[in-house]
């Protein structure tokens, strides 16, 4: 299991990704103020809290990512404890209610913009998405049900533990903590260009190929290798895993493999093309 892997040398060479180095150079709302050179999550010899992580991209065929042609969408960043089970719905207090205002507030219409493109829910609510906890859906049946979409900031976003506002930069606005976190989403999705990496293996949206699951994951290995999910058939989600060294606002993600090879079978894989027409991100966990 991944939380138990010993990283391969060379996969850790291939798979360390320094947010000084991410695409973009984008600005962080705030500083933690941790050291990049400690222990990597999950490999520490003295107790601490071990978190690890994974960036999922949706392959969507209906909804309004499919505005998107030759682009995989953001499912979402979760931090995975290194037992293997997962945490949610952290941290009520801080489950924010209009992202929007708080991006703007903060000056980040840019990551806003960007948001609204490659981060979109099946149904267009993309504040919900962003925003809404599972419990308030479950309380709420009429919100729930015609919706169903993710709640990423706080069904995962709260439960990272470098992200509590006590490890914030003093005197740092409200939400600051949300904003962090999808400048880091923002920062790994642009360094994950997995519609180019499978098109430069020969591997792209057909109404009739094929493929096995191997000749995905080759053309995918960055010295790792990631997790593939499928509906039915088709290809649609692809979730790359982490071990984080420092804190998740500025520190190192270094890549390592899946726990597992994810639902997809072994062989009759498609991946078929988005409508030419209409667009859709998250509707998941």
């Amino acid at each position: 299991m991944f939380y138990r892997n010993i990283l391969l040398s060379a996969a850790l060479a291939l798979g360390v990704v320094k947010s000084a180095t991410l695409p973009g150079l984008l600005p962080r709302a705030s500083s933690s103020g941790c050291s990049t050179t400690g222990a990597v999550s999950c490999h520490n010899t003295t107790v601490q809290k071990n978190l690890c992580c994974f960036e999922a991209q949706f392959w969507d065929t209906s909804g309004p990512g499919t505005a998107l042609p030759q682009t995989w969408t953001i499912h979402g960043l979760w931090p995975d404890n290194c037992d293997g089970s997962l945490q949610e719905n952290c941290d009520p207090s801080r489950d924010y209610t209009d992202i929007t205002s708080i991006l703007q507030n903060q000056e980040q219409t840019d990551l806003l913009n960007f948001m609204n493109k490659v981060w979109v829910d099946i149904n267009g609510q993309n504040e919900a998405l962003w925003e809404v906890s599972v419990k308030q859906f479950f309380k709420d049946a009429s919100i729930y049900e015609p919706f169903r979409v993710q709640h990423e900031w706080a069904t995962h976003g709260t439960c990272f533990s470098t992200l509590v506002p006590s490890c914030l930069t003093a005197g740092s606005p409200p939400g600051t903590d949300a904003v962090d976190f999808f400048l880091t989403v923002r920062r790994l999705y642009e360094s994950l260009p997995t519609y180019q990496w499978l098109a430069q293996g020969g591997i792209t949206p057909s109404s009739s190929a094929t493929f096995t699951l191997s000749q995905i994951t080759d053309v995918l290995q960055q010295g790792v290798i990631p997790a593939l999910d499928c509906n039915g058939s088709a290809l649609n989600q692809i979730s790359w895993y982490f071990n984080v060294q420092g804190s998740v606002i500025d520190g190192n993600f270094i890549m390592i493999d899946a726990p597992s090879q994810g639902s997809c079978a072994s062989s009759g894989l498609t991946y078929p093309p988005k409508p030419s027409s209409s667009g859709g991100g998250g509707d998941g966990d």
